[in-house]
């Protein structure tokens, strides 16, 4: 796995990639794995690329080879959140109801809460049935500036 940290605009963040896939984000408070080597490759150059230009709202989707490792439900779920329109957010049942199965908010969430490749995979786009923020991984703070960076991009263009 070859890792390389960038700074941007929501804190210090480590792209990982193996086998010219990208599997994981890295907050600064994220433990790092000890197979981890650091150093920058031609992927981990467009990933790092690609997220500032998001960050800057001159881009909606991402277009990288993406392998989170997961259960094929995780995987599932995962697929879902990418298909949550920029700018835009879902419930956890909202997703669960998407997916076949409207009783399985709790499991959505646990999927959610897995998810190796933050960002990438939208994760901060889910959010309590009554409309609250919840969990991420990388604080509180960091999905709500995710979201109002969306909101305000999306808002610019109409």
């Amino acid at each position: 796995m070859n890792i390389c940290f960038y700074n941007t605009v929501i804190g210090k963040i480590g792209i990982a990639e193996t086998g010219g896939s990208i599997t994981n984000v890295y907050f600064e408070k994220d433990i790092l794995p000890q197979n981890a080597t650091e150093g920058e490759t031609t992927l981990l150059v467009e990933a790092s690329q690609q997220l500032d230009w998001f960050l800057m709202g001159k881009l909606k989707q991402f277009t990288l080879p993406l392998a989170p490792a997961g259960t094929p439900f995780m995987k599932q779920v995962w697929a879902q959140l990418c298909d949550i329109p920029y700018g835009q957010t879902a419930t956890y049942k909202d997703v669960a109801i998407k997916m076949g199965n409207g009783k399985a908010s709790r499991a959505i969430g646990l999927a959610n809460n897995r998810n190796p490749i933050p960002v990438f995979i939208p994760c901060h786009r889910v959010i309590g049935s009554n409309g609250t923020l919840t969990g991420y991984r990388g604080g509180l703070g960091v999905k709500k500036r995710l979201l109002d960076i969306e909101r305000k991009q999306d808002n610019d263009f109409f």
